[in-house]
């Protein structure tokens, strides 16, 4: 049943985020209607935290799916700085949303997580089996900690209770309305932001951190939302195939990942030709790397059908493009 074709009403919890806000862009062009059948709130509105103000919100609402991509999400250094933060608000958000989406009958729950969620040292490319095979990184083993959690819980409520769940674990995602703070951002938007500023400003060098080797995988956030909704047109089919683990087990969650690996140093060579900026690049190799190499295994996604589309050069163009226009 494709609950996309019979108006129902969707909740996308953090829709304001990067991830939420391509999803509600997405949806919307398929015929969605804001505060009709497409629901957002604000933290304003709404804080996920709070089990009681969530419990009225669906009281009110009623939602017959959720996307909970409502996060409290950043950097190195973010979770160095703030592990309580990462660890404790990201409990609280999943928990209430995941078992308020149960107890007013949703019927299709998808719950964003992240590959950090797998070992440090992981085999490459990562499948869904890999899970709990090793020591996390510890530059963010707080939040990849708390998705975890939830990704077990939507398991266990799907296991105890039939309760129709979904866990989806993208790779590194950048695009339009990413957080582009340097104490806080992902290395894409701190990178895209040096340059784009290095640029404007006729800056000589700009200085990346750690050494540049490991290798990253990147996800336009366009492409994710579109893997999202693919999901849920095909829910069952994915359903009937997810990966298995050694024992045959069927696993509750899937990649979502791209083709577009790359060095951090590569990168920064890249974002710096695609603005022309003729400058010295430095890297501090006092700050963390991070894991080594982090390339998702997507082969259950492909098989159904789902690829990614935007090329990493055009995805970066258009991510410039939109960071230029927010801060002018």
């Amino acid at each position: 049943m494709n609950l996309l074709k019979e108006n129902s009403k969707i909740y996308i919890a953090g829709s304001t985020g990067m991830v939420g806000s391509s999803i509600c862009r997405l949806l919307v062009k398929k015929g969605f209607i804001l505060n009709n059948n497409l629901l957002t709130t604000s933290r304003k509105d709404l804080d996920l935290r709070d089990n009681s103000q969530l419990h009225n919100w669906f009281s009110s609402n009623y939602p017959d799916i959720v996307i909970i991509c409502a996060a409290r999400v950043g950097g190195i250094l973010a979770n160095k700085t703030y592990p309580v933060d990462f660890l404790l608000e990201n409990l609280q958000i999943q928990n209430n949303l995941i078992e308020k989406s149960y107890q007013f009958g949703v019927k299709k729950l998808l719950f964003l997580g992240s590959s950090c969620i797998y070992p440090k040292l992981s085999a490459q490319p990562i499948k869904e089996k890999y899970l709990l095979k090793g020591s996390l990184e510890d530059t963010n083993q707080w939040y990849a900690i708390a998705k975890i959690a939830g990704l077990k819980l939507c398991e266990a409520y799907k296991k105890q209770y039939s309760f129709n769940t979904l866990s989806l674990m993208p790779t590194n995602l950048y695009g339009p309305n990413d957080n582009y703070d340097l104490n806080s951002s992902h290395v894409m938007a701190s990178l895209l932001r040096k340059f784009v500023e290095a640029k404007l400003n006729n800056k000589k060098n700009v200085t990346c951190w750690g050494s540049g080797k490991p290798l990253r995988e990147f996800l336009y956030v366009d492409d994710f939302a579109e893997a999202c909704l693919f999901i849920l047109s095909n829910w069952e089919k994915i359903n009937n195939n997810l990966p298995k683990d050694e024992n045959g087990n069927i696993l509750n969650w899937l990649n979502i990942g791209s083709d577009f690996e790359i060095s951090i140093k590569d990168l920064a060579d890249k974002i710096g030709r695609i603005i022309n900026y003729r400058g010295e690049i430095n890297w501090d190799k006092t700050k963390p790397d991070g894991t080594p190499r982090k390339k998702l295994n997507t082969d259950t996604i492909n098989n159904m059908g789902w690829v990614a589309q935007t090329d990493l050069d055009k995805g970066i163009r258009k991510t410039i493009e939109s960071f230029k226009l927010n801060k002018n």
